[in-house]
């Protein structure tokens, strides 16, 4: 009984940061901008308006998923290269928030309609897809920063 009441007060204790980290992005202007982005929620999207101070020090997109480590490490000699897994330099913490992101995409049925998603999902399997996917919302959310604008799907296909 004793346990359920503890379990009870930390369901409400966090009901209420929930609650918080909600209003408190609703107030940062960034913050609001990622939010329409799919696979960005609340808490993604105010730990990235959070933690990246200035989007503009990187100069592409590429840069900055490469330094939160979502990208291929590469070895090699002779001009050979060699992709290896994922660098997992940089903030660790937004790096699984943008993982976790991408694999709650990948159950949604539009999502795996994208001719892209559906060739990967094909050839590799699903933990490998949901990173690389990280790696395109981490692009996205770094040009919804640098710009500050919304989040605009591609239009559909006709």
């Amino acid at each position: 009984m004793a346990v359920m009441e503890t379990l009870g007060g930390i369901e409400r204790k966090l009901e209420g940061v929930d609650r918080q980290i909600v209003t408190t992005g609703r107030e940062d202007a960034t913050c609001r901008h990622l939010v329409t982005a799919p696979g960005y929620g609340p808490i993604l999207s105010s730990a990235m308006a959070a933690l990246v101070i200035d989007p503009g020090a990187f100069r592409r997109s590429s840069d900055f998923a490469a330094s939160l480590g979502l990208v291929p490490r590469q070895d090699g000699t002779g001009g050979k290269v060699r992709l290896g897994p994922i660098s997992k330099r940089g903030n660790g913490y937004l790096r699984r928030l943008l993982v976790n992101g991408a694999t709650s995409l990948i159950k949604c049925q539009h999502v795996r309609r994208d001719p892209w998603v559906a060739k990967l999902l094909a050839a590799k399997p699903r933990k490998v897809v949901a990173v690389a996917l990280a790696n395109k919302l981490a692009r996205i959310g770094w040009a919804l920063m640098t710009r500050q604008e919304d989040f605009r799907g591609r239009p559909a296909a006709a």
